[in-house]
């Protein structure tokens, strides 16, 4: 599958020329934005870690590793990106125990930066926000044209999509979902059974998102839409006041998408017709997640842009700094403003 299939169309336009991402780790940086007070004492150790071509479950691994503690004790707010620059936090669970030398862990690609006991162990989803720093380099794209389309992403935000990383190489987790689903089984290994029962879900939601965005709904409440704010699990149901509530001009209500489980979307109308419609096209991959025990939930179609800012600190490098909710992709971001191509592969020069 290629991104079109996996994604869905832009919304605002068509790519603006093309650059490169990640040509060295520093130019994609993550910084997990924890809005939880930490005590200084209990027995959970929690730890500020900074990673460089290093994932999440490899860090946690070494930091067990070193701590002579199972990989059960290792707790992580959110997978990040192996291929970056990234700040995380990662709790051990040490009932009883002294805090261990983790100096083994620590070389170039990871680095404690800071330490501190709590009484809580960090739950999966508990952080509120993502910082990016992200530099385009090897850019080829009008400048005036590129610094206006970022104008309406700030102003307007990006379909909220999940990043084709979410899919693996060529959407092979979704290959692998759809056949697993075809014969109603689940995989024993459970990161292999998380993986690609997250890449399905993803999936049926971008389908609903992409006809969304193809109709020019996807920033519209419709009577049926279920809405909910920005950093809100929670929704309600749109009426025809709901529709018109203004704070669905600011960017801070939005429409939201189905993320498959459970029982029936309690979405109606409109919106409800297009959820079934596509859970119909793809019934198999709907059963098979209720059979999981997923639970419906559901995911702002609209992701807005927190606090962007950018500049150009070379000729042919833009740097963006933003902030996102967490479980979002910068990646989305990106999609909007320019074609991505591998490191010597842009086709054009600068234009300015």
């Amino acid at each position: 599958m290629n991104e079109q299939q996996l994604l869905g169309p832009r919304a605002w336009g068509a790519a603006l020329g093309s650059a490169v991402l990640k040509a060295v780790a520093e130019d994609f940086q993550v910084d997990e934005v924890l809005d939880i007070p930490l005590s200084g004492q209990g027995e959970h150790l929690w730890l500020w870690v900074e990673k460089r071509d290093l994932n999440t479950e490899e860090a946690a691994r070494r930091l067990a590793r070193a701590a002579g503690v199972p990989l059960r004790a290792i707790s992580y707010a959110g997978l990040k990106d192996r291929q970056a620059l990234t700040r995380q936090w990662f709790s051990l669970h040490l009932p009883g125990k002294a805090d261990p030398d983790l100096s083994r862990a620590e070389d170039s690609t990871l680095r404690i930066l800071e330490r501190t006991r709590h009484q809580r162990k960090l739950q999966r989803g508990a952080h509120a926000a993502n910082g990016f720093t992200l530099r385009l380099t090897q850019l080829s794209v009008d400048r005036a044209a590129l610094d206006a389309r970022l104008e309406r992403l700030k102003a307007e935000g990006v379909p909220n999509y999940f990043g084709a990383q979410r899919f693996g190489f060529d959407g092979g987790n979704v290959h692998d979902a759809l056949d697993w689903a075809q014969r109603q089984a689940l995989p024993e290994q459970r990161n292999v059974r998380s993986r690609l029962l997250s890449a399905g879900r993803s999936y049926l939601f971008n389908q609903v998102l992409a006809a969304r965005v193809a109709d020019g709904s996807w920033q519209q409440a419709q009577v049926g839409d279920l809405l909910a704010f920005t950093d809100s699990r929670s929704f309600f149901a749109a009426g025809e006041a709901e529709c018109s509530d203004p704070r669905l001009a600011i960017l801070d209500l939005h429409p939201t998408g189905a993320l498959w489980g459970e029982g029936q979307s309690p979405a109606s109308g409109a919106p409800g017709e297009l959820e079934n419609a596509v859970g119909g096209q793809h019934q198999a991959l709907c059963q098979w997640l209720a059979r999981a025990g997923m639970e419906h939930e559901r995911r702002i179609l609209r992701l807005p842009i927190g606090r962007l800012t950018w500049h150009y600190p070379e000729p042919d490098t833009l740097q963006m700094e933003f902030v996102l909710p967490a479980g979002c992709f910068a990646t989305v971001v990106v999609r909007e403003l320019v074609d991505l191509v591998p490191a010597g592969q842009t086709d054009s020069p600068c234009v300015f």
